[in-house]
């Protein structure tokens, strides 16, 4: 039988993930294309920022080699940008000329760095933090270069921060929020991670908002200067202030986009035979950007891909690490709490210790920890499975480990144990 013809349009985790799925359900289905805009085959995204702190390479990094395409008759196209997609001939043709034809189209295109539109953004050295060619830039500045300034304090943004100032650089972080990963943490935990990153060396500018970026004189980048006139050196700018999906083709095609490409429960866009995956996607209005729902994704568009069509995917909770050596933080679901929650914390600020659990209907809907994560799993679980906590919950705080000591010890050995406090909303 003829094999039909599947297309992919990027080479990122989520894409190559769905066609591993794909190949464990039917491995003679499709005759596989793939269209990379990078000179690399597949590689961990998201241990970018181990390898810019210097713990480890661009090879230990690599997933999926160039044999493994060989291996499994994909055929490979690197440094070619998809310029259209011809959905009337099914077709798709680069920047190059070279063109493919499809009977299923996977769009994987990711998302882009968002460069704040203010003069100097085209500067040599203003750079987004997204790929190896990104953080090579960084690895090489920071060899001849002394001043670097990071736009954003989310994850990406102090991830880079602290890489750069482990490859030598001063490094300043700037943030417009109240305080730094607002997504991801609260008020407090996020004073104990920003006092630990001060004494580790960054600086950092919140409440800031950046006017311009001026010109050494050579062309580079020189300075940064903020709305209040103020002027700090900078070799360097990195922005890590946000993302955004990368839609221009299913824009220009015709495809339903609102900030990112819709998909149904099954990752099918609007044209059944196109399907869309990982950050350039929106499910039920969500656009995710963590390596978790995207692979959950995968596996529901490898099955409908395969024509098995029984799976569907219905959204994710998420779940938050920072990753800076020796600093471990944790936050998942409805951290924040709100009307009608109730939050149990723990706090030790000389251990540099901070829990936070928030109850809603007598189930655990949030969690946030700070310098203890042993049991950050253990709660994700618990949000996951929506299940009511009553028989645990004057050990919840103690995590996974309380169930055991509970019986050991019975509930008078536990009492006292625990320093909370419990604030009722």
């Amino acid at each position: 039988m003829k094999k039909l013809k599947l297309v992919m349009i990027g080479n990122g985790m989520a894409g190559v993930r769905t066609l591993e799925e794909l190949l464990k359900l039917s491995s003679d289905l499709y005759d596989i294309t793939v269209f990379g805009a990078e000179p690399h085959a597949n590689y961990n995204r998201i241990l970018l920022s181990p390898v810019l702190a210097g713990e480890q390479t661009f090879d230990e990094i690599v997933l999926n080699p160039l044999d493994w395409y060989l291996d499994n008759d994909i055929k490979l196209l690197l440094n070619r940008k998809v310029v259209q997609i011809d959905r009337i001939k099914r077709r798709v043709i680069a920047d190059d000329g070279t063109e493919a034809e499809y009977d299923r189209l996977l769009i994987a295109t990711g998302s882009t760095p968002f460069i704040l539109p203010i003069p100097g953004n085209t500067l040599q050295g203003v750079i987004g933090y997204r790929d190896i060619a990104d953080t090579q830039t960084m690895i090489d500045t920071a060899k001849t270069h002394r001043h670097a300034v990071v736009i954003g304090g989310g994850l990406l943004g102090l991830e880079a921060a602290n890489g750069l100032m482990l490859r030598g650089m001063h490094v300043t972080v700037v943030h417009n929020g109240e305080w730094l990963l607002e997504r991801q943490l609260d008020h407090i935990s996020a004073q104990m991670l920003q006092t630990a990153l001060e004494a580790r060396g960054l600086h950092f500018r919140l409440h800031e908002q950046t006017r311009a970026l001026h010109d050494a004189g050579n062309g580079r980048v020189g300075s940064v200067e903020f709305n209040n006139g103020e002027i700090i050196p900078a070799d360097l700018v990195v922005m890590a202030a946000g993302i955004r999906p990368a839609i221009e083709l299913a824009e220009k095609c015709g495809l339903p986009c609102n900030r990112a490409i819709l998909v149904n429960d099954t990752m099918q866009t609007y044209d059944p035979r196109v399907y869309a995956i990982g950050e350039c996607a929106s499910h039920r209005g969500i656009a995710y950007g963590l390596v978790a729902p995207l692979f959950e994704q995968a596996k529901v568009c490898a099955n409908h891909l395969a024509q098995l069509g029984f799976a569907t995917y219905k959204g994710s909770v998420t779940s938050t690490k920072l990753k800076v050596t020796g600093i471990d933080l944790f936050s998942a679901g409805d951290f924040m709490g709100g009307e009608g929650t109730e939050t149990i914390t723990l706090s030790d600020p000389v251990s540099g210790i901070y829990k936070k659990l928030v109850i809603k209907d007598d189930v655990l809907v949030g969690a946030c920890l700070y310098g203890d994560t042993a049991d950050g799993g253990w709660y994700f679980g618990q949000i996951r499975e929506n299940q009511g906590i009553g028989e645990i919950r004057d050990h919840l705080m103690f995590g996974a480990s309380s169930l055991f000591l509970n019986q050991v010890m019975g509930d008078a050995g536990l009492q006292g144990m625990l320093p909370t406090v419990r604030e009722a909303r």
